[in-house]
């Protein structure tokens, strides 16, 4: 199929744009750019920068991929944004370039929503189907597993690492890593309880959600410790292959400074020639 592109886009003639792409007035595309096939640029979108983006991906008004990162140490090295397939992007998200501390990389997977004003900070790893919600805003070097998910107005501190199928509400702060599986709400975010509703949209059995909340009031209610909670739920057959990664998860974080794992491997990563 034909590419399509307004009048009045401005639009590098380096840029790489497959087949079938369309690109509304008023958008600005840099040089080092790559859209893959299918994908739709509403009106007034700005993409700048080492730029990679799949295929089919739906892209609102007002959405800025590949501006520098908002960190002062940055030096102007050609850092890129690596976006997958069919994600949508609601108005005014913002994705920012990677910093020089880690692999170089902002990526985002594919079949995640983020919806209107969201920000991705430098450095940002997402996975698939992640749904970020109005006003969410994640600094820098945040890692997000897949199906996780965020509520409106949240705001996440650099080098947070949110677990799969996990969930923050409305308006928390997140200082510490979120497990997979939980819940998590407040001002400084705690873990609430178990992310049923998603849980269950997973298919997962009564049996093993049973399990992971039996888990959750042995280690978060009775404060007890991982090794003794593992072989108590290991006695009564609920160590789970979820129960088993959402223990590894806390046990990783609780090594990690201030509750955030990332902070032992941040800047470890090399930069690729």
């Amino acid at each position: 199929m034909t590419t399509i592109i307004a009048p009045r886009a401005c639009i590098d003639p380096r840029a790489e744009l497959a087949d079938d792409v369309e690109v509304g007035p008023f958008c600005v595309i840099g040089p080092e750019v790559r859209i893959g096939r299918g994908t739709r640029l509403a009106a007034n979108v700005c993409i700048t920068g080492r730029v990679s983006i799949g295929e089919f991906n739906r892209i609102g008004p007002y959405v800025s991929i590949g501006d520098i990162p908002q960190d002062i140490s940055y030096r102007g090295t050609p850092t890129r944004v690596e976006i997958g397939d069919c994600n949508l992007l609601g108005p005014g998200v913002t994705i920012h370039r990677a910093s020089e501390k880690e692999d170089g990389i902002t990526r985002i997977g594919s079949r995640n929503t983020l919806l209107a004003s969201a920000h991705v900070a430098h450095d940002c790893k997402l996975g698939d189907d992640i749904t970020i919600g109005e006003w969410t805003m994640l600094g820098g070097h945040v890692h997000v597993e897949d199906h996780a998910g965020f509520d409106i107005g949240v705001a996440i501190i650099h080098n947070v690492t949110i677990g799969a199928y996990s969930f923050v509400g409305m308006k928390s702060k997140a200082t510490q890593d979120v497990p997979r599986y939980m819940r998590a709400d407040g001002i400084p975010s705690k873990v609430r309880r178990v992310n049923v509703s998603a849980l269950r949209r997973k298919g997962l059995s009564k049996d093993a959600i049973t399990a992971l909340e039996e888990a959750y009031r042995l280690i978060y209610l009775g404060k007890m410790r991982l090794p003794q909670a593992a072989d108590l739920l290991r006695s009564h057959g609920q160590l789970t292959p979820e129960v088993q990664r959402l223990i590894e998860g806390i046990e990783t974080q609780r090594q990690g400074k201030n509750g955030r794992a990332r902070e032992n491997t941040l800047g470890k990563a090399e930069m690729p020639e």
